[in-house]
């Protein structure tokens, strides 16, 4: 218990003296949080390196530890393989994340390196092959335990990902499930569980003096990946003796809030014919937020119920079976009613979500014909038009398409329906809705006082496509990272 201690004053201090020092790197660097749409809630940039500094404060007591301290030592010479896994996937997945933070990643790239790591840590040891649970006989796996022990990796760490929405809103719930954790591993006196969970609930801490609202600094993916990775293979740390027959539900109740976000988001989604892996305001923080909740408060409340997980995952460890059954039945009601009062689970407006699916589907029709035109195109000109039409398909009554000077075109070539004297309203995107460079697409609607998220998702796969068709035929499409307002108005 010492060893815990010594770790999470080692990381709390090493995160408090590191992230101002990422800050001000990632400031200077101009990494930023750009996106200003109906989905963020920031109306400013902010670094959003934070990530970096989690991991080195992470490192920083399990090293000093290992180098000074006979009983840490003895702790990690216990479980070799298992503690490298988690130290050398968490480096893979941060990486990664920081190769979207500044570059931007394909999401299926992002899923394949995270199947990946999740295959090697399961070679260490780290798997799912028994679901225990408190109705009856625990579920052998078998040859599933591989698949479900990605799916699980995976999912945590996107569930993480997801849930990153609001200034300290993914590090406290995180924070939360680390201390669940901790508790768990020392009630059945899993040492290594206690070191790993102390370590990184120091890291996140002193990360949280700057990332609670205001924040001055984001985590970024580097950041909420790592942390996803981290806690869903410690939940499932090899050779975990279960004293009851709800052994997984205690990592799946302590991950409860993300994990319920992210299965509530890839349903919506899907109702509404949206891809999968696109961003949208329909999150439970969101949906706290439009009832009028402050940042603040949505977070706390949002904390509150992680809290409530995570005692709830504590006292599994303690009841019996019988008893784990009654509760998690409560648990189970009061969630679906919060849930509903927060508009989920409404028959009512399966009307309005199916005639928002037939709307999405058919602007997805428009970009795929777009997307078709511009593949095959042989210069700005053919993908011009092709933009066009795409603008046309999703209800612009405007269009301009504005390049760097090139030997292609100057920056102001490509602009159509502009001078139309009815009012309209004009929305600047850049090429990367997260890293908006030097090349942009401005649309304008008529009557419309603003643009719906619906709208924005299509867009983005429109100009994901034109950026792509651009860099096929040479175009530079970014000059530097900006900040791109969005507003309405004349177009800049």
């Amino acid at each position: 218990m010492l060893t815990g201690s010594l770790a999470f004053l080692l990381a709390a201090v090493a995160a408090a003296t590191i992230t101002p020092i990422v800050r001000d790197v990632a400031s200077r660097r101009g990494a930023y949080d750009l996106v200003i749409n109906t989905r963020k809630v920031h109306a400013r940039p902010v670094p959003r390196l934070g990530g970096i500094a989690i991991l080195a404060a992470f490192l920083v007591p399990v090293l000093a530890l290992l180098a000074l301290d006979a009983e840490a030592r003895g702790v990690l010479a216990a479980r070799p393989a298992q503690i490298a896994a988690i130290v050398a996937g968490g480096l893979v997945v941060a990486a990664l994340g920081l190769y979207d933070d500044l570059r931007g990643a394909d999401p299926k790239l992002k899923l394949l390196v995270q199947f990946a790591v999740a295959a090697a840590v399961y070679g260490a040891g780290f798997r799912v092959d028994t679901i225990s649970h408190p109705f009856g006989a625990p579920i052998q796996l078998g040859v599933l335990g591989l698949p479900f022990t990605m799916l699980w990796i995976a999912g945590v760490v996107n569930a993480m990902n997801l849930i990153d929405g609001l200034d300290g809103l993914a590090g406290g719930v995180a924070f939360i499930a680390v201390a669940s954790l901790f508790v768990v591993g020392a009630v059945r006196g899993e040492a290594g569980v206690v070191l790993v969970m102390a370590a990184l609930g120091g890291a996140v801490l002193g990360f949280l003096l700057y990332n609670f609202n205001p924040a001055s600094i984001f985590m970024g993916d580097s950041g909420s990946m790592f942390l996803g990775f981290v806690l869903a293979t410690t939940a499932i740390q090899p050779d975990r003796a279960a004293p009851h027959t709800v052994s997984f539900l205690v990592p799946v109740l302590v991950l409860g809030l993300p994990i319920a976000d992210t299965l509530l988001a890839m349903g919506r989604r899907a109702l509404r014919g949206q891809p999968v892996f696109s961003a949208d305001r329909g999150h439970i923080h969101h949906r706290l937020l439009d009832r009028g909740f402050t940042q603040r408060q949505t977070v706390l409340v949002l904390w509150g119920a992680s809290l409530l997980l995570g005692v709830a995952a504590v006292l599994l460890v303690m009841v019996a079976p019988s008893q784990a059954l009654v509760f998690l039945g409560a648990l189970a009601a009061l969630a679906f009613v919060c849930l509903r009062r927060l508009g989920f689970f409404q028959l009512d407006k399966a009307r309005r979500v199916f005639a928002a699916r037939r709307r999405n589907l058919e602007m997805q029709g428009h970009v795929r014909h777009a997307r078709q035109a511009m593949r095959d195109a042989r210069n700005p000109e053919e993908i011009w038009t092709a933009l066009r039409f795409g603008a046309w398909g999703l209800g612009a009554s405007a269009v301009a398409l504005r390049l760097p000077v090139t030997r292609h075109a100057d920056r102001e070539r490509f602009v159509h329906g502009f001078d139309v004297k009815h009012e309209i309203h004009v929305t600047r995107f850049g090429l990367d809705p997260y890293r908006p460079g030097d090349t942009c697409v401005e649309l304008g609607w008529q009557g419309r006082t603003r643009v719906d998220r619906d709208t924005e998702i299509a867009v983005e796969m429109l100009c994901g496509e034109l950026s792509y068709a651009l860099s096929r035929l040479g175009v530079r499409t970014r000059r530097g990272l900006r900040v791109v307002d969005r507003r309405s108005g004349n177009a800049a």
